[in-house]
């Protein structure tokens, strides 16, 4: 049997009489199940990043269910960006080094142009160590407090000119071996070297947001002035299994940039 295969529950509601109704547990419809074993798939490596999955035909054989409902699972998965149909091609494992999903967790936009994306700023890397985790970072994380973690603080520059100052934690026991050489220089975004480098696939993320006033030091990092209102971004990243990965915290200058989100 392969190893994702497993017996599946009938999602059928039972039968009701006219005297009665049958309470019973509700069970997960049978797409759900599939999307569930196709995850599992995924987080173990059994189809890497940007790597080409089973055709609709072979899965469906796999799971020992029909095509239609194996579709119905890719549908879903393709609508949270964890994989991408291509025409004439098939279904890929989705990747951070594609352009569209480069965007997807940065919003800033320049209020005139196009998009810029991490990958193609200017890096600074101001820090990157390794510390104790605080109480607060551990609990984000969901690591113990006094855990080692990877701080990197960096500032990020757009056609030259300082836009966000970023601070960001990753737990030690994953990022092994990170330096600032690494997060300055990677040829693309630091998320597609998360994939390549450390098999860890950022598949969703959480945001806070709020207007500050910089520090003085943070007005000086962002060359820019203390009254200077910025845009406080909280980002939460996680992998399979809601698993949080990253934190960021980062600090946006607006004078030429905006913030924006599609709403659906």
């Amino acid at each position: 049997m392969p190893p994702n295969t497993a017996l599946l529950t009938d999602p059928s509601p039972p039968l009701r009489s006219d005297s009665a109704v049958v309470q019973t547990p509700a069970f997960s419809p049978l797409y759900q199940q599939i999307k569930g074993l196709i995850l599992q798939s995924l987080q173990a490596g059994e189809w890497k990043p940007g790597e080409l999955i089973p055709s609709e035909m072979e899965l469906a054989a796999r799971f020992k269910v029909s095509q239609g409902t194996v579709r119905k699972a890719i549908d879903e998965l393709a609508a949270e960006n964890l994989v991408t149909r291509r025409q004439g091609k098939g279904t890929f494992v989705t990747t951070h080094n594609e352009e569209q999903v480069q965007y997807r967790f940065l919003q800033l936009h320049p209020d005139v142009g196009q998009q810029q994306d991490e990958g193609r700023a200017q890096r600074n890397i101001m820090e990157c160590r390794r510390m104790r985790a605080s109480a607060d970072i551990a609990r984000i994380l969901g690591l113990r407090t006094g855990d080692s973690v990877i701080h990197v603080r960096r500032v990020l520059s757009f056609g030259g000119t300082p836009t966000i100052l970023e601070d960001i934690w990753l737990p030690s026991q994953v990022f092994k071996g990170l330096t600032a050489q690494q997060m300055a220089h990677y040829p693309g975004p630091t998320y597609a070297m998360f994939e390549m480098e450390y098999g860890v696939r950022m598949v969703r993320a959480e945001e806070k947001i709020r207007a500050v006033l910089p520090d003085t030091q943070q007005a000086q990092w962002l060359k820019t002035t203390a009254t200077t209102p910025l845009l406080s971004v909280e980002r939460v990243t996680y992998t399979y299994n809601d698993k949080p990965m990253e934190l960021r915290r980062g600090l946006y200058l607006t004078d030429s940039h905006h913030y924006r989100n599609a709403l659906s």
